[in-house]
């Protein structure tokens, strides 16, 4: 299928341009409007602490929530001169992952995960942790943004273990409010097509500015006519805390690649 003639509007910062490349190879227009950007948390210590803990071989498991995180731990230790102990203490340790993304930057060091979870949220990880025996281990916990997964530590400690979790980047605002507000009339002037979300947080970061601007009628009638697409299960559940139906989400795989290609199957070309 082809998206000619579709404009797909990408709230996508880190890997934006890829994405837009893919929609406009399939022929769409890209509207870009990063809502979110990455940094690096605030005070480095406690990234420094969990990159020596698993230099020094202290974690029996290690579970990442993200691939951002992994590399964003690796680029730590490579500050401190601990990249080869560091890959030693994830190549000794078990290794547990959420989605394609943490098991992709394990596959960059040579490694790979030794349990995936077959739901790529934290509740598919607690599953994957429900048939573990646990008791008695240290695990190292990679958390994304400042959430601190409260359930996902919970379940750690309920099976006996002890986590150690490590927060190695925040969200921050990306877009200013004047472009998100472009974006949020394009979408009620049906302009677009389709919007394409890839995290919880740019959901969250638009309802947000609508709130503050006082649009949020004209957000969520501007998402009511046009195509919704969530990458993965976390998208889903984060538009749906918004009382917004997901209409378009790949079937497995949860990458881009197969976003757009959802979204291609489900417009297809623009009639003349």
């Amino acid at each position: 299928m082809s998206l000619a003639g579709r404009t797909i509007a990408l709230p996508e910062s880190r890997e934006l341009d890829r994405l837009a490349e893919l929609v406009q190879e399939d022929g769409g227009a890209a509207w870009r409007c990063p809502l979110v950007t990455i940094r690096d948390a605030p005070d480095p210590a406690p990234s420094e602490r969990w990159v020596r803990a698993l230099a020094a071989g202290q974690f029996d498991d290690v579970i990442f929530l993200t691939g951002e995180g992994l590399r964003r731990l690796l680029a730590t230790a490579d500050r401190l001169g601990l990249r080869d102990a560091v890959i030693g203490g994830l190549a000794r340790a078990r290794k547990i992952t959420r989605g394609p993304k943490p098991a992709r930057a394990l596959h960059e060091i040579g490694l790979a995960p030794d349990v995936s979870a077959a739901v790529p949220t934290s509740a598919g990880v607690i599953a994957e942790l429900a048939g573990l025996d646990l008791r008695g281990r240290s695990i190292g916990v990679q958390l994304y943004g400042e959430e601190p997964n409260r359930p996902l530590v919970d379940a750690i400690v309920r099976a006996g273990a002890t986590p150690h979790p490590v927060a190695p980047y925040v969200y921050a605002s990306a877009a200013d409010q004047a472009a998100v507000r472009r974006l949020i009339d394009a979408l009620g002037a049906g302009r677009i097509d389709a919007v394409a979300f890839t995290s919880a947080s740019q959901i969250d970061r638009l309802f947000a500015v609508a709130a503050d601007a006082g649009v949020e009628p004209s957000l969520r009638a501007g998402l009511a006519r046009t195509r919704v697409a969530a990458i993965g299960p976390i998208a889903v559940e984060a538009l749906a805390g918004h009382g917004v139906r997901a209409d378009v989400v790949p079937e497995k795989g949860f990458v881009m690649r197969r976003l757009v290609n959802a979204l291609a199957d489900a417009l297809g070309p623009a009639k003349t």
